[in-house]
């Protein structure tokens, strides 16, 4: 499906794997324009050749980097916040290093990289759209996700706030909020009977997400096709949280 966007041009973080390198496929599939940014180099020089995208290898947790990196960007028309990172623990042995790290990168960096979209959208006269990839954890608690559940839901409040102000300068922000998503890393993890049949049990489609179907909706909400669509935090996962 083309989602209008033609010589648009995006940026998508935590681009080199899983759900952020589905959602950079997809977006150049729909004739977009992309700037990614990774950790690994050598992933990010191979999707430079494949998707012709412009790449920067950075910390997304390093403040002064992304700044930097803004500095010599083109003018945005809108952003995938997809990095992100995950340590599970019981409440009970829940690291302050291990939650520090998550709220890091899930939701500090997500911020900063979300400010400096907008102040690059703004400096150019351009309307956009912010997209944050959240999860269902910030919706529903989760044993051993207290940390990532935080930091999602977070998340989520920060895509609330950015909506608010930056409407009116016709700049658009929602959240996705995937289940269980077949990465190849997640196919791995949830391979296991006795941790993947309860889950499913608990969705009521049956089954887990496609890393195209949390791409699809993303690729949705940058188009012109969700002109009227922000503040939201958009559920894909099968009808897990109407329970």
């Amino acid at each position: 499906m083309d989602f209008e966007l033609r010589g648009k041009h995006f940026l998508v973080t935590g681009a080199t794997s899983g759900i952020g390198l589905e959602i950079a496929r997809l977006l150049r599939e729909c004739g977009a324009d992309l700037v990614l940014f990774g950790r690994n180099q050598e992933r990010l020089k191979a999707l430079e050749h494949e998707l012709g995208a412009r790449t920067v290898a950075l910390d997304i947790t390093d403040e002064y980097a992304i700044t930097a990196a803004f500095a010599d960007l083109p003018a945005l028309d809108g952003l995938v916040n997809c990095a992100g990172i995950s340590i599970l623990d019981p409440a009970t042995r829940l690291h302050a290093a291990d939650l520090d790290a998550m709220m890091a990168t899930n939701l500090r960096a997500a911020t900063i990289v979300a400010r400096e979209a907008a102040n690059n959208m703004l400096a150019a006269g351009r309307q956009g759209s912010i997209v944050n990839v959240s999860s269902q954890a910030a919706m529903v608690a989760l044993e051993n996700h207290l940390g990532y559940c935080a930091s999602k839901a977070a998340m989520d409040a920060m895509t609330r706030v950015l909506c608010l102000e930056l409407g009116p300068q016709g700049i658009r922000v929602n959240s996705v909020n995937p289940t269980v998503t077949l990465t190849p890393m997640a196919a791995r993890a949830w391979s296991e009977p006795a941790k993947r049949d309860p889950m499913l049990a608990a969705i009521p489609l049956g089954r887990f997400a496609a890393p195209r179907e949390v791409a699809q909706p993303v690729a949705f909400l940058l188009s012109s096709a969700a002109s009227m669509i922000s503040g939201t935090c958009l559920p894909i996962d099968g009808g897990y949280t109407a329970r």
